[in-house]
């Protein structure tokens, strides 16, 4: 009778031991949403949904100076279109005297502002220019890749002027062209330099950082 009973028996006790050994596996199961959980919260403060992987990092960069050197080329282009054909000319009427084609040399800065001061605004330039190379370290976001790109281009093109051109290096006069009713003569990269200070402000505004982290304030 012991004997059958003990054989009878021996079923439980493996039941008995992969009962026991399951309890672990709830509680790894139970502690599973909490995984996600966290997961969506670091998605919530922007920081999972960032793409950081340096071949996005390598994507910016090359979009950043893509732009750049596209804004650099029509700027560059441009000026040297007006140099040849426009300087020393009567200006051209494109909405009859709204808008003008007018070739005029600016040592000052943007729209003509503070001609006495060409030295400090090609420092100026020169330090945007580093500060741009300093950022595309860490650049992940798309939008701020284009605005630095913009600022790039455009300070590159007129701290070209301030090298290269008369009356000598590093006070050179801007070439400026763009002549609207009841406004300062301007050129393309003056353009390209306001467009991406604007996108800059917008971005700014949005709580958009250049890293791609969005804060919700």
């Amino acid at each position: 009778m012991a004997e059958a009973e003990s054989i009878i028996g021996t079923p439980d006790i493996p039941e008995a031991e992969g009962h026991e050994g399951a309890e672990p596996e709830r509680s790894d199961g139970a502690g599973a949403p909490d995984g996600p959980a966290a997961d969506t919260t670091a998605a919530e403060d922007g920081e999972a949904a960032v793409d950081r992987s340096p071949a996005t990092r390598r994507r910016r960069i090359i979009l950043l100076f893509c732009v750049a050197v596209l804004a650099y080329l029509l700027d560059l282009g441009s000026k040297m279109l007006v140099v040849a054909k426009l300087e020393h000319q009567e200006p051209i009427e494109i909405f009859g005297s709204w808008l003008r084609l007018d070739a005029i040399r600016n040592a000052g800065a943007a729209f003509g502002i503070g001609e006495a001061f060409t030295i400090i605004f090609t420092i100026i330039a020169a330090t945007v220019i580093v500060v741009i190379a300093r950022l595309a370290r860490k650049l992940y976001s798309l939008p701020w890749a284009i605005a630095l790109g913009l600022l790039l281009g455009g300070a590159l093109g007129n701290l070209t002027d301030r090298i290269f051109r008369a009356p000598g290096v590093f006070e050179g006069a801007v070439v400026d062209f763009i002549a609207p009713a009841h406004f300062a003569v301007f050129n393309l990269a003056d353009s390209a330099i306001v467009c991406g200070g604007i996108l800059i402000v917008i971005l700014s505004f949005k709580g958009l950082d250049p890293d791609g982290t969005v804060h919700k304030d």
